[in-house]
């Protein structure tokens, strides 16, 4: 700009510019959680999280202590994991079915209830050496009540205008659950043991249904458009859970999606794996990295709430995850940290964004009596494609060369978002309004 026209600017012009666009990207945090009912179950799932993100670390802890615990941690993860993909298919139709205010506020007494009996029977004498299983299995198999339950709910609770806000939000609340959970809960054990752990998890659950009970608006399918929920008119047809996996856009974004977990699943045994051999300063190194992917999903899902993607979300899903892919390179930095720090930041940063924006997609063209069920569908499947990644990198990485795991992370993550960036090259609009929502869809 020629200095000759700077006088002419106001004087606090710079200042109140940068001000303006501040309170534009916090303007839709601040309305969003101005909904009581919103903020009421936000605040009490990000209660629940972070109880969550100490579970397992008190879990694993009383296992170990026991004789044999190192070979019982397999069993443990197997109980903490398998019973997910039951949950999710069982979890869906109840939420379609019934009021999720409900159902919520019961899954958190079932798993608080649950949590509770390990501190209880620890007061009373001794615990069960079996009990902790039993835990982690009930833990399992409710799992994605919340993770499917919530996010079907967000539409009810915020207009459309501001999903990305909501969802961005959720994010954030994962974000910060995955930093502090598992840090509290070591600082917890160190202090008062694992039981002490597990009965604040099980305070936060009762804290969550609590929460849920006191939204006021109710969360049944068609409460609010006019439409019954399925089965409740006599004689009805019910809709049918396969119309989501009909939808072309959801089922592109779903399989990219499915893919970059694959590598995300590699890079739970590469950073380890890199921490032990060939970074220095061993478990401290694999806390800076996984901080340094944290931080990046924090920023990213603060910066996706502004809605940046709601024009075009699939093309703008496919860039982010492209650039989320670039971010596996880092790890060929190695033996330099920061370089490697840099890949992780670049990987959550690009990450968040491709998440929330999806979910906002699946929430616009899902029919509200099939979001519990299409929801727990898709959130189901994204969690059984990180052991697959595991699973596929661990004989590379046991060869002992870096390159080829991170060559095939990198091509995992990022072909996927090339198909998914040339199928957006014949995206064609089409102004006929969902049967459910009214949203205005595009077709791939």
């Amino acid at each position: 700009m020629p200095a000759s026209i700077l006088p002419r600017l106001p004087p606090r012009w710079a200042t109140m510019t940068v001000n303006d666009l501040l309170r534009g990207r916090t303007a839709g945090y601040r309305r969003v959680l101005s909904r009581r009912d919103f903020r009421l179950l936000w605040l009490g799932s990000s209660v629940s999280l972070v109880g969550d993100g100490m579970t397992f670390v008190a879990l694993t802890w009383l296992v170990l202590s026991q004789p044999d615990g190192v070979r019982r941690l397999g069993l443990l993860t197997v109980c903490y994991t398998l019973p997910v993909f039951a949950g999710g298919l069982l979890s869906g139709p109840v939420l379609d079915r019934f009021d999720k205010r409900y159902v919520l506020a019961a899954d958190s007494v079932i798993r608080g209830a649950a949590m509770a009996s390990i501190p209880v029977m620890s007061a009373l004498g001794e615990v069960p050496a079996a009990l902790p299983f039993v835990v982690a299995a009930v833990y399992g198999l409710f799992k994605m009540v919340p993770l499917a339950g919530f996010p079907a709910a967000i539409p009810d609770l915020v207009p459309e205008e501001d999903l990305d806000v909501a969802n961005a939000l959720e994010s954030l609340g994962f974000s910060l659950a995955g930093v502090a959970g598992p840090a509290l809960g070591g600082l917890l054990i160190a202090g008062f043991g694992g039981e002490a752990v597990l009965a604040f998890d099980a305070v936060s659950f009762a804290l969550f249904a609590a929460a849920a009970l006191a939204v006021r608006r109710p969360l049944t399918p068609g409460a609010h458009d006019g439409t019954a929920a399925p089965g409740a008119r006599e004689g009805a047809a019910r809709p049918s859970g396969l119309r989501t996996l009909r939808d072309r856009a959801l089922v592109a974004t779903t399989l990219a999606f499915m893919a970059f977990n694959v590598a995300t699943g590699m890079l739970l045994v590469a950073g380890p794996w890199l921490a032990a051999t060939r970074l220095p300063g061993g478990p401290q190194t694999l806390g800076l990295l996984l901080a340094a992917l944290a931080a990046g999903e924090l920023a990213g899902a603060a910066l996706a709430g502004t809605g940046a993607g709601r024009r075009r979300p699939v093309r703008a899903i496919a860039v982010v995850q492209l650039a989320a892919a670039t971010g596996f390179l880092g790890l060929l930095a190695a033996p330099h940290l920061l370089g490697v720090a840099a890949g992780y930041l670049v990987i959550g940063m690009f990450s968040a964004p491709m998440t929330i924006w999806a979910q906002s997609l699946r929430m616009a063209r899902i029919p509200a009596p099939l979001r519990g069920r299409g929801f727990a569908l898709l959130r189901t499947l994204m969690q059984a494609t990180p052991p697959l990644g595991a699973a596929i990198v661990t004989p590379l990485l046991a060869a002992g060369a870096l390159a080829p795991p991170v060559l095939a992370m990198t091509l995992v993550a990022g072909v996927p978002a090339l198909v998914l960036l040339a199928m957006t090259g014949r995206v064609r609009a089409r102004s006929r309004p969902d049967d459910h929502t009214g949203v205005r869809r595009e077709e791939i």
